[in-house]
């Protein structure tokens, strides 16, 4: 079962943390206020989908690495506390801030800084994420091969 949740959970984190990334792109590039204040003022309410992902992704992943800490799971296990780190110190109080400075038209330098901070640690964020998904998708296909491969 945690191979199957493992890499739901992280493609369901990877593809909410896109959407909110390119829903704040493009509204802030081609949208009208009144879009802006509904991206930012909707992207904590998706908190309820990518938190519960994030944390069944990294324990089934802890449970599925078993100890291990060499290789592609070293690769990934190196990773995941710049992941943590950047979305509770950076993305969550940045969408929130955010957020409520929408709520009140507050579009000030303020609100820029850190929409443009949030933007970057947001790409940061799906860098490391699709980096630990490719590295999990290399390590599934070596086990495979090995469970394959004759035995001596």
């Amino acid at each position: 079962m945690k191979k199957l949740i493992h890499p739901i959970a992280g493609a369901i984190a990877l593809l909410t943390i896109a959407a909110f990334w390119l829903s704040t792109a493009l509204s802030e590039l081609i949208g009208s206020k009144e879009v802006v204040i509904a991206v930012k003022t909707a992207i904590p309410w998706g908190f309820f989908l990518l938190i519960p992902a994030l944390a069944a992704t990294g324990g089934t992943g802890f449970s599925l690495a078993k100890g291990r800490k060499a290789g592609l799971i070293a690769a990934k296990l190196k990773r995941m506390p710049l992941i943590a780190a950047n979305g509770l110190l950076v993305l969550i109080p940045a969408a929130l801030f955010l957020a409520s400075k929408a709520k009140t038209g507050e579009f000030d330098a303020a609100f820029y800084g850190v929409q443009a901070l949030e933007l970057i640690a947001g790409a940061t964020n799906l860098v490391l994420l699709s980096l630990n998904m490719r590295d999990g998708y290399r390590l599934t296909r070596r086990l495979k091969a090995r469970s394959k491969a004759p035995q001596p």
